[in-house]
């Protein structure tokens, strides 16, 4: 679809969508009580997963002028499209098969290939650690594994690994280390022993600065415990495409592996970035993630519109960003191993949304991306809750609950369960300054103190969310949840019109830190402002 095509759709579709949203009056109070079964009519499953989208300002005529705008803008096509393998990265000329990673069955295309013999290289090196054949510079096997990365060779196998601690091996522990920060390196090291330790050195270009910093300090970490430089490579393996950077470094080239053009960081735990994975929980397991991914896969591209989680989480985003206002969306995981979830979905996000420009290079006359945020429940309600609840902002929540105890204590899960339940029935209901006096009345206060303090106690209400619910956090599921998001993602980047996979911004910070880098105990350039020399000075 052209610019001048998309443009035209896109205005007449807002001007139907704020047109509408001026029209009416949006209780969801109303809407609930005037139908009994509005929670059965938006609701949808797929892939292990429930999402009920009823507490949202929707009526069947605001779902119906979504889901006209995704025809007008070819979505169809553009679901295709993805699949296909077309180069829809029109900025860098490429596909974005992430897909691709995750298919079943026997490979049918040349990309297909590729990941088959992937798996099959991770496979057999995860057997090797795993029984002990693989063995460091003394001879010791190797008991622990340090991957080092970052961005998305970090956050995406990391919040996996997390999250799928029951299925973690009891003789191998998996850290992680990202931040240039040295302290990062030396706690996650402090205690190790470096002749059962094995790095795993994630970049897809061998040069990214802060995993390179941290490979070269782990390398001189190893040599210092004695081991020498021909035995680097039993505790080194890399997975990039620069070959060659890896080989000088001290990688063997059998144990260098492979990543693609064709998929993005953020995407990229379903290649062997998530090396990591399988050797915490075993190939096994990291295969059932990638069914349930695929699973999510298979339903997103073959459900309607109206049916299809994905894209009706993105429409639901588009219609709260464009036509409410809304900002920023909180995630929040009633689930402890989510812990690291909400952080791995702000980069999948704000680096696929946050464009000022469309696919052509106009600028864009809209909002684009959202802030994206959150922590794991309970824990949230007891520190950013109070600005979900009584704040200025209408903030879109989406809430993510396990049925099924993640631990022995089901008494607290049935607990942690209420908790989620609640908060979002919070949201939805609110409580009125009426009810709010008749509340402080019948707890004793005077009608004066009572009406003194009943403003205090207003809470809004009639705020907005959804809850994704998983029958149980396990590998299947938790893949499918990933997958999810992903395509969430991407169906957001179509309605807006950008690429969601690139992330240009990303560079010029980079370009600024070597040249600053490079100007520490020397000159600054005079055409640089004032606060960044002064800086240097206090800081050098």
């Amino acid at each position: 679809m052209t610019s001048e095509s998309f443009a035209g759709s896109r205005t007449a579709a807002i001007a139907q969508l704020k047109a509408h949203h001026q029209k009416h009056k949006w209780s969801l109070r109303e809407m609930f009580a005037s139908d009994s079964q509005r929670a059965q009519k938006y609701s949808a499953t797929a892939a292990g997963l429930y999402l009920d989208y009823s507490k949202n300002h929707l009526r069947d005529d605001t779902l119906q002028l979504l889901l006209d705008y995704a025809e007008q803008i070819d979505l169809g096509e553009q679901i295709n499209a993805l699949f296909s393998g077309a180069a829809i990265n029109n900025t860098e000329h490429r596909p974005a098969l992430h897909s691709a990673l995750r298919f079943q069955g026997k490979p049918q295309t040349e990309h297909e290939q590729a990941v088959a013999d992937c798996r099959q290289q991770m496979r057999q090196f995860a057997e090797q650690v795993q029984s002990g054949s693989w063995r460091g510079f003394s001879g010791e096997p190797i008991r622990h594994i340090v991957n080092i990365g970052i961005g998305g060779s970090d956050l995406g196998p990391r919040m996996v690994v997390e999250a799928l601690r029951p299925w973690q091996k009891s003789d191998i522990s998996v850290h992680f280390v990202a931040n240039i920060d040295g302290a990062d390196l030396m706690d996650t090291l402090a205690g190790l022993p470096a002749e059962s330790t094995l790095f795993i050195v994630a970049s897809k270009s061998f040069s990214t600065l802060e995993t390179r910093q941290n490979a070269l300090s782990a390398r001189q970490w190893v040599l210092d415990a004695g081991c020498s430089e021909d035995q680097l490579a039993q505790h080194f393996v890399a997975v990039s495409s620069n070959i060659v950077a890896a080989q000088d470094f001290g990688i063997a080239a059998e144990n260098i592996f492979p990543m693609w053009s064709w998929v993005g960081g953020r995407y990229s735990l379903w290649s062997a970035i998530g090396l990591p994975i399988a050797l915490a929980c075993g190939y096994e397991t990291y295969e059932q993630l990638l069914s349930g991914a695929h699973a999510m896969d298979e339903h997103f591209a073959s459900a309607p519109f109206a049916e299809n989680l994905p894209v009706l989480l993105a429409l639901i985003h588009f219609w709260y960003r464009q036509c409410w206002n809304a900002s920023s969306q909180v995630v929040l995981p009633y689930a402890q191993r989510l812990a690291k979830f909400p952080a791995w979905l702000q980069q999948l996000d704000m680096e696929s949304l946050g464009k000022g420009v469309n696919r052509e290079g106009h600028h864009l006359q809209y909002p684009s991306g959202s802030v994206i945020w959150g922590t794991e429940g309970s824990n949230g309600q007891h520190s950013f809750h109070q600005l979900l609840h009584q704040g200025t902002d209408l903030i879109p929540a989406d809430f993510i609950a396990v049925k099924e105890p993640t631990s022995a204590l089901t008494e607290q899960h049935q607990w942690l369960l209420a908790c989620c339940i609640s908060q979002s029935q919070a949201l939805l209901r609110g409580k009125s300054l009426q009810e709010a006096r008749q509340e402080l009345e019948q707890q004793g206060y005077t009608h004066r103190e009572a009406h003194a303090l009943a403003p205090h106690k207003v809470v809004p209400g009639n705020r907005p969310s959804n809850t994704l619910v998983m029958q149980r956090l396990d590998p299947f599921t938790l893949g499918s949840v990933l997958a999810l998001y992903e395509h969430k993602v991407f169906i957001g980047g179509c309605l807006l019109g950008i690429n969601p996979f690139d992330q240009w911004g990303v560079e010029l910070g980079k370009l600024l830190g070597a040249q600053v880098h490079a100007a520490i105990g020397g000159e600054t350039p005079e055409e640089w402002d004032g606060s960044t020399r002064n800086l240097l000075e206090k800081l050098f």
